[in-house]
């Protein structure tokens, strides 16, 4: 039943002396490194909250959070993406002078869209005018390249569709 003819358990095999916690640390620090990554710093809850105070406020919390979303920087593009999605229109603003601040080229594509497709105005209006003030940077290429496509998006007639539920 056991393995042995005796109905016995078997004895379990011997380890070396000094070799078990070799083993056991080794296991212990791959734990630690493949665990490491999943650890929360905490910067996601700051990042959300920095754009809660962006997306329903006009006071002076607005330039302090663009500020603290700035030293972030490229952490916080997923987010603000997606807040672009329900922010209402002053707070699509303050989300995009927020990509202004981080600079990032990751932001070009979503400055890109909101200046053909946003329903105010003044959101693609300012998309565009960052894109303008990049296209003399450090990101030149991408922000030219993405002028160019505004200016043939909406030669071709593609504009901002309200939706109306």
């Amino acid at each position: 039943m056991w393995g042995s003819t005796r109905g016995t358990p078997p004895r379990p095999r011997r380890v070396p002396r000094g070799q078990a916690p070799t083993r056991s640390a080794a296991i212990a620090l791959a734990l630690a490194i493949a665990l490491g990554g999943a650890c929360d710093d905490g910067s996601y809850r700051d990042i959300g909250g920095d754009i809660k105070v962006l997306t329903t406020r006009s006071d002076a919390l607005v330039p302090r959070a663009i500020e603290r979303l700035r030293e972030h920087g490229r952490r916080a593009l997923p987010q603000i993406e997606v807040a672009l999605h329900t922010a209402s229109d002053n707070g699509r603003r303050n989300l995009v002078a927020a990509l202004g601040a981080i600079a990032d080229s990751e932001a070009i594509p979503i400055l890109r869209h909101l200046a053909v497709y946003d329903l105010d105005a003044d959101v693609r209006q300012e998309s565009e005018a960052l894109l303008t003030k990049w296209r003399s940077g450090p990101h030149a290429f991408a922000a030219s390249a993405a002028l160019e496509r505004i200016t043939e998006r909406r030669a071709r007639g593609e504009v901002p569709v309200p939706i109306r539920p």
